[in-house]
């Protein structure tokens, strides 16, 4: 690790989507871990890579074709083909996730500038050997320049097909244990013999297979994330769902204790109604007993005690009556503040939900352009290298052709 360098850092939780259903994430860390951009100077490549512990939770090398996708305020994720993963990182504010996606595009444009430069040096310089060759060598030497001019000015997406390629041969060059690029010295003496033509036919066959299954390999990783967004908003609608039955199963037991109070206060209204009634009643017959004039002694005692004991019980009604009525006033003003209260907060929850849903529905739209667009280019790539394997064998068959007639004759 002498050679690479550091070049950003930052903390994060770092997930793995899980291989088997493609549609949810396994932490692969248990806590936030330094995550790195490294460089190598002398292989000119960049790459992030984590360590907790002995345990390398990232080890991906940066490619031109690596797209960083925000999935959410804090979370982002990219795919890597080379390791046959998707990574995810989670930070703790969304302006160190902003951070990591300008550092990873700044990387990624990098790494595009060394590989588009690099493949141009090599075609030039496999032109130049072919041609130092004589005879037959000098008619493969034709055909090669003629690749490498047509590569030196083609379109941007040409040379993002050509770079895919490039980079599935170093993979599948380092799995079989063979050289990443070039061919070997015997190939190369080989080619001057009667079987170079059939040679060549099979490397570039190899080559435009190579090609397609790079294509392939991206278009299957792209649409593999595209479903895992569609899973994702899928399952945040479900629990937008279940949070919304929730708070309506709330709202009607709200809806449910006011009308039960409701009914108490009036029933108390009814009971006060008749207390006062009762109260009525008691005053009218204290007058009567005061306007009866005369009347005898023990009589008068007995309607002296009633007269007492209904003034006390007036009195404690009148008391009650004055109780009751404050309870009412004030089990009004809570059950007034409550339904405002109430019909507050419902406004606030929904009102955020419908944003959160919105925003995530604008979310999975353009996460669904960008999808269908990539997966649109990475089919006109195929279509081309297609065509262009489908010319580089009709060339490399009508040379074959000629050598056998040049040997046979």
């Amino acid at each position: 690790m002498e050679r690479e360098q550091p070049i950003f850092s930052c903390k994060a939780h770092v997930f793995h989507i899980d291989p088997k259903t493609k549609r949810s994430w396994i932490p692969a860390s248990s806590s936030a871990v330094s995550v790195s951009f490294f460089h190598d100077s002398t292989r000119q490549i960049y790459r992030i890579i984590s360590v907790e512990g002995p345990k390398a939770v990232i080890n991906s090398t940066i490619t031109p074709n690596m797209m960083f996708t925000k999935t959410s305020q804090k979370f982002g994720q990219w795919s890597d083909m080379r390791a046959n993963t998707v990574y995810g990182l989670g930070f703790s504010t969304e302006a160190e996730l902003n951070k990591f996606i300008e550092k990873f595009h700044e990387v990624k444009e990098a790494t595009r500038s060394g590989k588009t430069n690099g493949t141009i040096v090599g075609a030039g310089a496999g032109g130049g050997s072919a041609a130092a060759g004589g005879g037959v060598g000098g008619g493969a030497g034709a055909v090669s320049s003629s690749s490498g001019s047509a590569s030196a000015t083609a379109s941007p997406l040409t040379t993002r097909a050509k770079n895919q390629q490039d980079s599935v041969g170093e993979v599948n060059a380092v799995s079989s244990g063979l050289q990443p690029t070039g061919e070997s010295p015997k190939h190369k003496q080989g080619g001057a013999g009667g079987g170079g033509g059939g040679g060549g036919g099979d490397k570039v066959g190899a080559a435009g297979a190579g090609g397609n299954v790079d294509t392939q390999m991206q278009l299957k990783y792209e649409n593999d994330r595209l479903k895992l967004a569609l899973a994702q908003s899928s399952a945040n609608a479900k629990k937008w769902e279940i949070e919304l039955n929730s708070l309506k199963t709330t709202n009607a037991r709200l809806t449910s204790a006011l009308q039960e109070s409701t009914a108490n206060v009036e029933e108390w209204k009814k009971q006060l109604q008749t207390y006062k009634e009762e109260n009525s009643r008691m005053k009218t017959r204290i007058h009567e007993l005061d306007a009866g004039g005369r009347i005898g002694l023990g009589e008068s005692e007995e309607l002296v005690k009633e007269v007492a004991s209904l003034r006390a019980r007036l009195e404690s009604t009148e008391e009650e009556l004055r109780s009751r009525e404050s309870t009412i006033e004030e089990m009004e003003v809570q059950l007034q503040r409550a339904r405002a209260e109430d019909l507050r907060e419902k406004m606030q929850r929904l009102s955020d939900e419908n944003e959160q849903l919105r925003m995530e529905t604008v979310r999975a739209q353009s996460q669904l352009e960008v999808a269908m667009s990539t997966q649109d280019t990475q089919r006109g790539v195929v279509e081309s290298v297609n065509l262009q394997l489908s010319d580089r064998i009709k060339d490399l068959l009508a040379l074959h052709h000629e050598l056998n007639h040049l040997l046979n004759t």
